[in-house]
């Protein structure tokens, strides 16, 4: 089954509404490969001002929501709140989530089990700090972190997983392609045994961390690289680059 390449852009806590003009500015090239899905993930504050703007190839999504679907959670917001609005995507687990805001396994799960039963398709985000890496745990943290996931939701039909290891997330240090290939091979297989043949086929499964336009294109050629979350570079003009690294 053939996977359709998907690039998502995540901006984080980066943009101002000049800012963004600029960028939208760059994503209305006639050269983007149509073949690939492209999502840009976008601070809350500006979500309708971006989606008003955004080419129609390009779509958008939160960085992040609750799980629940309204209540007294300040500051948070919901999937119903990011549907009202068009938003039909979000990213949920990303390391800062993880590691800056401290959000554990269980509550990721229950945060994607709420988002896909709310009707979001989700970029769930998993991988391993530097010192679990270099103790050998990468396996042991990946598998944890998708099994938290795997033991709450049904259907997998709407969910992407990004790999981002997180000793290579804006550090400049991008794991080889044979290291990504790695990972994402014995997540297949892991998926294969714990979940169903089926799904380890066809779910997408993207890298993040320090992508750039002169690594896309060797990371591209990995048969189980289905595309990357990009943060820095998907700010500036080279995301085109790495939108259309397989062309």
């Amino acid at each position: 089954m053939a996977r359709k390449f998907f690039v998502g852009g995540n901006w984080k806590m980066n943009g101002s509404k000049k800012e963004i003009d600029d960028i939208v500015s760059f994503l209305k090239n006639d050269f983007l490969d149509p073949t690939v899905e492209i999502v840009v993930g976008v601070p809350s504050i500006y979500l309708s001002y971006t989606k008003s703007i955004l080419p129609t190839n390009i779509n958008i999504c939160g960085q992040n929501c609750y799980k629940f679907a309204k209540g007294a959670y300040t500051g948070e917001i919901s999937p119903a709140m990011l549907l009202d609005n068009g938003i039909p995507w979000v990213i949920i687990g990303h390391s800062e989530r993880r590691n800056i805001f401290k959000e554990s396994d269980e509550l990721i799960a229950e945060k994607t089990f709420h988002a896909i039963e709310s009707g979001l398709k989700i970029i769930i985000c998993i991988g391993e700090k530097l010192e679990e890496r270099e103790s050998g745990k990468t396996e042991e943290v990946v598998f944890r972190q998708i099994k938290a996931i795997a033991d709450k939701i049904k259907s997998w039909n709407n969910i992407v997983i990004a790999y981002e290891p997180v000793w290579a997330i804006g550090t400049g240090k991008t794991a080889t392609p044979q290291q990504v290939q790695e990972v994402h091979d014995k997540l297949r297989t892991w998926l294969a045994e714990n979940v169903n043949p089926s799904t380890a086929e066809s779910l997408r499964i993207i890298y993040g961390g320090s992508v750039t336009a002169d690594n896309a294109i060797n990371l591209a050629k990995e048969k189980d690289i289905d595309g990357f979350l990009v943060g820095n570079a998907s700010l500036k003009p080279d995301f085109i680059k790495i939108i259309n690294a397989r062309k």
